[in-house]
C-alpha cells in the first residue's frame, strides 16, 4: 500500500475553480503521473506539471462508530459459547478458554460502569473471574481494577491488499485433528473444552487453513471467521495462524494470512482484520507488510482480588 496523501491539481481551463484536492493512496508517482486513490475508489491521475501540491498525510483518523462496528463483528466472530447484553455490554463465557471468549465488552453506546455489579455478578455466576475487554474511547478503566495484555486491532481493506493469485492450501469448514494438533495457545495444545469455541461464530462463515496434509508435513494452520458490523460493513477476521517451527521465517505465515483473506473476499468480506500482542513487534510487521494498519488498540481488566472477612 502507498502512503496517504492530499494532493492539490490544477484543473482545465474553462472549469469553475482553477484547482481541486483529493485524498486518498498514493499508488504511482514518476516522471509522467501522480495517481492517487480515493476513498471512493476512483483514481485521479495527472502530470506532474498539474500538481501544486502534494503532501503525505498520516492514517486516516479512526471513528469511535467505527472502533465499535469492528469489535461488534470481531465478538461474533469469536462469540464463545454463551452470551447476553447487559446495558450496552457483551458478556462472552466460553468455558475459560481464551479471555476474548470471556469477557465483556462495551459495544453499545449505553454502556458505562454502572453496570458493573450486575457483570461481576454474571461473570461469578459462571465461576469465571469477571474480565473486561476495554477497546480505545469505548470504557474507562473501573477504580482498583488491573489492566494488562495491550493488543493492536489491525485493519486492511481488502481491494487494497495484494492476495496470492494461486493457492497452496486447503480451507475447510471445521478443524481437523492435523490442524487441532499444530495449534498451539500460548504454548500448549488445547484443551478439550477448547474445540467447541473455535468452531462457534454467529451469523457467520468460519474456514479453516492448512498448509501441508498430515500432522507429520503440516507446515501452517489459520483461522478466519466472517461477520457483519452493524453498519453494515463485511469483515473478515483472522486467528489462530500458527507455523510449524521448523519452517518459520519463510513466508508461510504470510502466505496463510493471504490466503484466509481471499477466503473471505470470496465469502462477502470488504475487510480484514486481526489482533496481535502490541508487544510482538516480529508480527506486526508481518501484517504491516501484507497491508493491516493500526485501527486502534484494547486491555483487558481485571477485578480486584475479593478480601477475605476478618
Amino acid at each position: 500500500m502507498g502512503p496517504r496523501v492530499a494532493l492539490r491539481y490544477l484543473l482545465p481551463s474553462g472549469q469553475s475553480h482553477p484547482m481541486t484536492d483529493v485524498i486518498g493512496e498514493l499508488v504511482e508517482h514518476d516522471e509522467s503521473v501522480v495517481a492517487v486513490r480515493a476513498s471512493d475508489g476512483r483514481v485521479v491521475r495527472v502530470t506532474p506539471d498539474r500538481v501544486v501540491a502534494l503532501k503525505e498525510l498520516g492514517p486516516r483518523p479512526i471513528r469511535t462508530s467505527e472502533i465499535r462496528g469492528l469489535e461488534r463483528a470481531a465478538a461474533d466472530g469469536w462469540p464463545g459459547v454463551e452470551r447476553a447484553w447487559i446495558d450496552g455490554w457483551l458478556l462472552r463465557a466460553g468455558h475459560g478458554f481464551t479471555d476474548r471468549a470471556n469477557s465483556a465488552v462495551p459495544v453499545g453506546p449505553s454502556a458505562s460502569l454502572e453496570s458493573l455489579p450486575r457483570i461481576v455478578q454474571w461473570f461469578h455466576a459462571r465461576l469465571l473471574p469477571p474480565t473486561l475487554l476495554l477497546p480505545d474511547r469505548l470504557g474507562a478503566v473501573p477504580p482498583e481494577w488491573s489492566t494488562r495484555d495491550e493488543t493492536l486491532v489491525m485493519a486492511a481493506d481488502i481491494s487494497q491488499v495484494t492476495l496470492p493469485t494461486d493457492s497452496v492450501s486447503v480451507i475447510a469448514d471445521a478443524p481437523d485433528e492435523d490442524w487441532l494438533g499444530l495449534y498451539r495457545y500460548r504454548g500448549r495444545r488445547l484443551p478439550s473444552r477448547a474445540l467447541v469455541v473455535i468452531s462457534s461464530v454467529r451469523d457467520g462463515a468460519l474456514g479453516f487453513g492448512r498448509i501441508g496434509s498430515a500432522a507429520s508435513t503440516m507446515l501452517a494452520i489459520g483461522r478466519a471467521a466472517v461477520t457483519d458490523a452493524p453498519d453494515g460493513r463485511r469483515w473478515v477476521g483472522l486467528t489462530a495462524v500458527e507455523v510449524a517451527p521448523a519452517h518459520r521465517r519463510n513466508g508461510l505465515g504470510t502466505r496463510m494470512c493471504g490466503e484466509l483473506v481471499a477466503w473471505g473476499r470470496d465469502h462477502g468480506a470488504t475487510h480484514a482484520y486481526l489482533q496481535v500482542s502490541a508487544e510482538n513487534t516480529g508480527a506486526i510487521a508481518m501484517y504491516q507488510g501484507l497491508g493491516f494498519l493500526e485501527h486502534h488498540r484494547y486491555r483487558y481488566a481485571a477485578a480486584p482480588p475479593v478480601r477475605a472477612n476478618v
